[in-house]
């Protein structure tokens, strides 16, 4: 069976691509809102805006350019079309999901307790050890 140029069987991973973007992007948000309920401080912050951004950027942003509304870049650099246009949604791209990511990712580390700097307080105990003492 042959399809027209522009309609995609839905069995293809052409078809299924931004299907699983938009499903991802919102299991990402959901998660993280999971993560954040009940918690207070810049961690539920950063989580949910990195989460937020994520999500915008798999559920929407992506699955546009697979539907071909918005134009890509091609590697020759010559768009056909209104090139400012174009290079401000890759700009809003790159933002969305580098940004994201990285906003997501210091949220999690913060939620983790990677920057904590607490000392113990478990007394540091040093072995006394001489070398002129005999080992048993």
């Amino acid at each position: 069976m042959t399809f027209p140029p522009d309609v995609l069987p839905l069995a293809s991973i052409s078809a299924m691509r931004p299907v699983f973007l938009i499903i991802m992007g919102v299991f990402l948000l959901l998660t993280a809102w999971r993560i954040t309920r009940g918690t207070t401080g810049w961690s539920p912050r950063l989580l949910m805006a990195g989460a937020m951004m994520l999500a915008t950027g798999y559920s929407v942003i992506i699955p546009l350019y697979n539907a071909g509304i918005l134009i890509a870049i091609p590697p020759s650099g010559f768009v056909n079309g209104d090139a400012a246009t174009a290079m401000a949604w890759e700009c809003l791209k790159l933002v969305t999901l580098n940004g994201g990511w990285l906003v997501f990712g210091m949220g999690l580390a913060i939620h983790a307790g990677v920057f904590e700097t607490e000392k113990s307080v478990a007394p540091i105990q040093v072995p006394h050890s001489s070398s002129h003492e005999p080992i048993h």
